[in-house]
């Protein structure tokens, strides 16, 4: 059963916040005009990043590997100075790595008759990458610090994709593109 999506100007998230949105704005810039569900979305990503420590930046993408959300990794204060600054700080670099994870990852599991992949997680010196599968083929993918909890940030990202699979529908995958585009 998954958890019943909040809205955010519930108790469980600020009516106004200054907080950095998944699109790296405060909380209402670059959001006007955007449905209740594309808010709730940002809302969510924006909440996994700041709730779970050791995460740098998140990437939701698209299962033909477009970029839909994604948290900016420089907009976070309480992350150290010294921690790496994710792929080349792009979020566009994190949704590249993580469709092309995903993609590997579903052949192998096709050459092995492994069934569906539900997640990957690549633990490396400087850091950890994990990739779990949201709703038809669409991808969430963390960057986070080497020392992260892994069983923290896999269980916040499930709650994640518990709460944001089921409205990630091709019309509100459509809407969040183009709020990507815009904004640039």
């Amino acid at each position: 059963m998954t958890a019943p999506m909040r809205t955010p100007g519930s108790s469980a998230a600020p009516a106004t916040s200054t907080a950095p949105t998944a699109s790296g704005g405060a909380s209402g810039a670059g959001q006007y005009g955007l449905s209740r569900e594309a808010r709730n979305l940002h809302w969510l990503l924006t909440n996994l990043v700041e709730e779970v420590p050791g995460i740098l930046s998140v990437a939701v993408v698209s299962s033909d590997g477009l970029l839909l959300l994604s948290s900016d990794p420089g907009q976070h204060a309480e992350r150290p100075a010294e921690a790496p600054k994710g792929p080349r700080g792009s979020s566009a670099d994190l949704a590249t790595i993580v469709s092309g994870l995903g993609s590997l990852t579903v052949g192998a599991a096709r050459l092995m008759d492994g069934g569906p992949v539900k997640q990957t997680m690549v633990a490396m010196e400087e850091g950890s990458l994990f990739v779990m599968t949201v709703s038809d083929g669409s991808l969430l993918g963390v960057h986070a610090t080497p020392d992260c909890d892994m069983s923290v940030v896999a269980y916040h990202m499930a709650l994640f994709v518990g709460r944001a699979g089921h409205v990630l529908t091709p019309e509100l995958r459509s809407e969040l593109r183009q709020s990507l585009e815009d904004a640039r």
